[in-house]
């Protein structure tokens, strides 16, 4: 990779996060929410650092290629949101008492 590609990156990177930071603190965006996409960007950050990690790992899980290897953290990274959401939408209060409600018509 590239020296400018990788400055391009954490020009985005950077922007990615002073975005985010704020959103929080605007009270827009909790920090609980913002973590996961806190870490995706500093897993980003560190690949991008340090190229020759992802091939490791691929190869260290048996994973033929580099590519694949995204594609999986993207695919893990995509079912892990999608799973706090769904806690964090079985902890709402308001969908309770809508079923109940719903329940008891």
């Amino acid at each position: 990779m590239s020296i400018r590609i990788k400055c391009v990156i954490i020009a985005v990177l950077i922007l990615g996060l002073l975005k985010i930071l704020g959103l929080i603190k605007k009270n827009k965006l909790e920090l609980k929410y913002a973590l996961s996409w806190l870490f995706l960007e500093l897993g980003i950050l560190i690949i991008t650092l340090i190229p020759n990690l992802l091939n490791v790992i691929s190869k260290v899980l048996g994973i033929y290629n580099e590519i694949n290897m995204l594609f999986f953290l993207g695919f893990v990274f995509i079912i892990l949101v999608i799973f706090s959401l769904t806690m964090s939408l079985s902890r709402n209060s308001i969908i309770r008492k809508m079923v109940q409600t719903w329940i008891n018509v």
